[in-house]
């Protein structure tokens, strides 16, 4: 039996000690999250306006962008209030939501990437078929499996904590993770152990292979195709390849110092590395395609800036 009413909350001890150094933070979380919010709502908007863009490779990239915004609401608003507040505690229910919401985002995120690699690859691999192959309701069936595959998948990881048996409440970290609140577990965690392992294949490995597989056949029509194929493969697969590397850092960060002794490291490095993934992708993604995509470049400028008389 799983008893609610045990540690109805969680300390987030990270938090402590900042002082008043907490309003310098608060101010950079905020102007953070205003721009990134800004950039994602202004290329969303840009492609969803523009017919023209209304093609699988934007079409990704929308949900992509949409996705940024859902995980960075999972973020900021809590960091916000976490660094204005004396009391650095988070309920049982929002400590769960925001797990949910925050993993869900990482899942997503490189299932998109996945499936954006798919797209590159028919361009640039099978231009005359690039059509057939990739319709709308394709299209619109892909971002639907990459979503519900994310969101069903994390539910089982959620349940399976929740059914816990905790017995202490302090998290040493910004945020509820949930390797973090499974360490404060003093029942039997071999089914979560079991499934976190499976978890990691399907969020890291699945992901993995559409994207190498598709940039394997790219790379390999690079080296015996013309010169202006390869600038083509350049120009548009470089944001993707940013963008993913970008991403992988980032976890990679992530992932590290959960499982290893970081006692060793300032406490400001390691709140940045535990961050990264979760901030700086959010923003770097609509700068690296808004200034590498010139057709979005061009339907900014003609959506959001005035015309010359």
């Amino acid at each position: 039996m799983v008893n609610s009413s045990q540690f109805p909350y969680f300390i987030l001890t990270e938090y402590l000690g900042m002082g008043y150094l907490k309003y310098l933070y608060f101010v950079i979380v905020l102007m953070l999250y205003v721009v990134l919010v800004v950039a994602n709502a202004l290329l969303i908007v840009t492609i969803c306006m523009n017919r023209s863009l209304h093609e699988p490779m934007y079409v990704f990239l929308c949900s992509l962008l949409v996705n940024q915004l859902y995980g960075s609401a999972g973020l900021f608003p809590f960091l916000l209030l976490q660094i204005t507040s004396d009391s650095h505690t988070i309920s049982r229910s929002m400590c769960f939501l925001q797990i949910y919401c925050l993993y869900t985002y990482a899942s997503v995120e490189l299932c998109n990437l996945a499936v954006m690699s798919y797209d590159r690859y028919l361009a640039i691999c099978c231009p005359l078929h690039y059509k057939v192959r990739l319709t709308s309701n394709k299209v619109a069936l892909f971002i639907a499996l990459v979503w519900l595959y994310s969101l069903i998948k994390f539910l089982i990881s959620l349940f399976l904590t929740f059914r816990l048996k905790l017995c202490g409440n302090v998290i040493d970290r910004l945020y509820c993770q949930n390797y973090y609140v499974t360490k404060l577990a003093c029942s039997d965690t071999t089914v979560n152990n079991i499934w976190g392992i499976v978890t990691t294949f399907l969020t890291i490995f699945v992901p993995l292979f559409p994207i190498l597989f598709s940039y394997t056949k790219i790379l390999r029509v690079c080296v015996v195709g013309s010169k202006e194929t390869r600038q083509k493969a350049v120009s548009t697969c470089s944001p993707h390849i940013a963008s993913l590397i970008n991403f992988s850092f980032g976890c990679g960060f992530e992932i590290f110092q959960s499982r290893f002794n970081m006692t060793g490291v300032p406490r400001i490095i390691r709140i940045v590395l535990s961050l990264y993934f979760l901030t700086i992708q959010p923003i770097f993604n609509p700068v690296i395609y808004g200034l590498r995509l010139s057709k979005i470049r061009q339907m900014c400028r003609n959506q959001f800036c005035c015309k010359k008389l």
